[in-house]
């Protein structure tokens, strides 16, 4: 029997890190779980009021890494603690960072996958900043890739649990897209 519960929520949500530079050109990141894939080569982001939403309006660029098992306690800090009261979280938290060859934005040199993303359009919604931005690029440590495509069993991305506030692994294969419900045909 079904039951009524005290609040919805929506789930998976990947855990992104946002990467992005001051205007002092001081690499900076965030822990997003509120993001999107828009078609093809594009992502959307739901933002609340950072300093990363700012560096995002200003300099119309960011990189997006996957956070990993791995890193989960450094991911979750960049996350907790604000860039206005800890300008070198990154370098606390132990990560390093390299320029992007496609954006101006950091690309964290620990975390094994990084997006690069050009904004197309930012609007106000909700009381969130939606950005909107264009995929540009994408770079892979060769160590989470398989016959050159990005293996989840090797990266071992992390999810927001919403409803019990923890984050999970992402599990095993279960079934070929667009082949599991051939059974049927």
């Amino acid at each position: 029997m079904k039951v009524d519960v005290e609040k919805s929520f929506v789930t998976p949500l990947p855990v992104f890190i946002i990467a992005t530079y001051s205007p002092e050109g001081i690499p900076n990141a965030m822990n997003a779980a509120w993001v999107g894939q828009v078609g093809r080569d594009m992502i959307s982001i739901s933002l609340g009021n950072h300093p990363s939403t700012e560096n995002i309006k200003r300099n119309r660029a960011f990189t997006v890494s996957y956070a990993t098992k791995k890193y989960t306690a450094e991911c979750d800090y960049v996350g907790i603690v604000s860039f206005n009261k800890e300008p070198e979280k990154l370098k606390k938290a132990g990560f390093t960072v390299t320029p992007s060859k496609k954006v101006n934005a950091p690309i964290i040199d620990q975390l094994p996958v990084a997006i690069e993303c050009e904004v197309v359009d930012i609007m106000q919604e909700y009381g969130e900043t939606r950005v909107t931005a264009k995929i540009v690029g994408m770079v892979a440590d060769d160590s989470v890739l398989t016959v050159g495509k990005v293996d989840l069993t090797k990266l071992q991305p992390i999810m927001y649990d919403s409803s019990a506030k923890t984050y999970r692994l992402i599990g095993d294969n279960v079934g070929g897209a667009w082949n599991a419900g051939k059974k049927f045909m």
